[in-house]
């Protein structure tokens, strides 16, 4: 048989757009011959489209979406993901579903069986679990079809109690088709390599994986679906950050029913993903090495443009603005916003202030030249000095302290914001992961933003990232990446003086953001344990901060937002 997967990229809750694409896909399948074509999880309303689902007028144009594709199924089968209403009055109103079409005809419905809710994901909140599990005959096949989580419930420590697919196999499919919207994070796609591999020498049967692409404010979906014979062999991989559409040809034949173990599981989601992707790494010292990893960085590159690029489409907003400094934060950002937008749409405003290096202001001026966008210098001096003056009857003779260096970074913040509401541009954060986990940001000054780019990125990714983004030529000028990182908000002012060097504080968060990990465990890694404790204060007592940021790009597994949830007031290691 000749089966479609098509790679698309949606738009939450624009079902006009969304529509034509699905409609534009069914085509493209006729056109080269195929007589099935698969597309991604809840295609037909976007995913995650969240408490949306609560509106039943929403639910209403998904069905409408349904009737409106189902026009264009004349001779070609179609696999679409949408919700259902749930007919039983027990449980949630609604199921994740996959809508089988053909003829003009909805031939079957099935449902997710297995609904995440952790992390990123909400799922249980919306949907009910599926309760019976059905093969779909199709032209002399027998299809198995599944959605996302439902074939990851593999391994020792498996997640949830059933598995679909054992429920399945028993009614003798030849072929497994999985819909999916599997989110991006930098080290996930060999995660979905082995867990469709998994399932294929599990159940001897070829599968075709269908995932999402696109970003969705934070979440990014890379992409990068699979098809596997059911040998095992890694038929056709799709693109990775941008839309495809492939046809592959699948023989297949009836299974044996089997209860075949995997003697060395997939990387598995839940709770127990991060911990088998960290046990690859069998020396801690290595973590940095993981973290920067060529292909990792590459990869969130790519994240980054596609997260950039897709907010400002997707909200309609074509131009941003960002504070640049002359430091590697705001290089980066700077660069990754070109390319993502094009340099004529975004402006660079300096605002140097009487702490404020020569050099930095230079720096900031050749790497905007270099990239060929649009830049002001704003010198603060004068405002700055305005608030001193009259703040002087309340400060008194108190000594200089944080009150005055944040005083600059909130003039700064003003100034982008004013120019951001006057000409229409979205402000960028330059924040970075390794700030945002310690608090080193001032509220309202250089934590305000539209959208977070680097507040998922590690500081030595940033600077994997300024040397990945020069690996042809120098746009980010060499002294921005050799120079010790300095908000500048005082004489002679470096992050050191506030923070443990970067190399050792990354390792340290990865551990306790990342793995979950507690400070013996940390400690015990050869990490001092006073150092420790200082810095995991310095995580749980900022929650308060990182509750008011902006969205931030997800690329790790897992970021700041709202895939954590940590007590603001919680009195554990703060």
């Amino acid at each position: 048989m000749k089966i479609a997967l098509a790679q698309q990229n949606y738009h939450i809750g624009n079902f006009e757009s969304n529509i034509k694409k699905i409609i534009a896909g069914i085509e493209a399948a006729k056109n080269q011959g195929a007589e099935l074509v698969v597309f991604s999880e809840l295609c037909v309303c976007g995913y995650p489209p969240r408490d949306f689902l609560e509106f039943e007028d929403f639910i209403n144009k998904c069905y409408d979406a349904v009737e409106k594709i189902k026009q264009h199924t004349a001779d070609i089968g179609v696999i679409i993901g949408s919700p259902e209403r749930n007919k039983d009055k027990r449980g949630k109103d609604l199921f994740n579903a996959a809508w089988f079409l053909y003829n003009k005809e909805v031939i079957s419905v099935v449902q997710k069986t297995l609904l995440p809710t952790y992390d990123v994901f909400d799922e249980y909140r919306y949907f009910e679990p599926a309760f019976e599990w059905h093969i779909v005959p199709f032209k002399n096949r027998r299809i198995a079809l599944t959605i996302c989580e439902d074939v990851w419930n593999l391994g020792d420590n498996p997640l949830y109690r059933e598995c679909p697919m054992d429920k399945l196999i028993l009614q003798r499919p030849d072929i497994m088709i999985n819909i999916s919207a599997s989110p991006f994070d930098y080290d996930h796609d060999e995660d979905r390599k082995e867990i469709v591999k998994a399932n294929v020498l599990k159940y001897n049967l070829p599968m075709l994986y269908c995932n999402a692409v696109g970003s969705q404010t934070e979440i990014v979906f890379d992409g990068g679906s699979l098809v596997y014979d059911a040998q095992g062999n890694l038929i056709k991989e799709m693109k990775y950050f941008d839309e495809d559409l492939v046809v592959v040809n699948i023989p297949g034949a009836a299974s044996e029913p089997t209860n075949k173990k995997i003697e060395q599981p997939a990387i598995i989601s839940g709770r127990t993903d991060v911990e088998m992707r960290v046990s690859k790494i069998n020396n801690p010292d290595k973590i940095i090495d993981f973290l920067t990893a060529p292909n990792n960085i590459r990869q969130i590159h790519d994240a980054l443009i596609m997260g950039i690029r897709d907010y400002f489409s997707k909200m309609n907003f074509t131009k941003a603005i960002l504070g640049s400094s002359g430091g590697i934060d705001s290089a980066v950002t700077l660069a990754l916003a070109c390319k993502a937008l094009g340099a004529e749409n975004v402006r660079a405003i300096l605002m140097p202030s009487p702490y404020s290096s020569d050099h930095s202001v230079k720096d900031a001026v050749q790497l905007s030249k270099n990239l060929g966008n649009p830049y002001d210098i704003v010198p603060i001096k004068n405002i700055y000095e305005s608030f001193l003056d009259t703040l002087k009857p309340i400060f008194g003779d108190l000594p200089f302290s944080l009150a005055e260096e944040n005083i600059q970074s909130r003039t700064r913040g003003n100034l982008l914001m004013a120019i951001s509401n006057k000409f229409g541009y979205i402000l960028l954060n330059t924040s970075n992961k390794s700030e945002l986990a310690t608090g080193y940001g001032t509220l309202y000054g250089d934590m305000a933003g539209g959208l977070s780019v680097l507040g998922d990125v590690y500081k030595m990714q940033v600077y994997a990232l300024a040397r990945y983004i020069n690996s042809e030529k120098e746009i980010i000028p060499e002294n921005i990446i050799i120079k010790a990182p300095s908000a500048e908000l005082r004489p002679n002012q470096k992050d050191s003086d506030s923070l443990p060097e970067y190399d050792i504080l990354d390792k340290l968060l990865y551990q306790y953001i990342e793995r979950r990990q507690g400070p013996k465990e940390i400690i015990a890694m050869g990490i001092d344990a006073v150092l420790v404790a200082r810095v995991l204060r310095m995580v749980n007592m900022n929650e308060y901060k990182r509750n008011q940021f902006c969205p931030i790009i997800r690329v790790s597994a897992k970021a700041f937002g709202v895939g954590r949830r940590v007590p603001i007031v919680g009195k554990y290691l703060s």
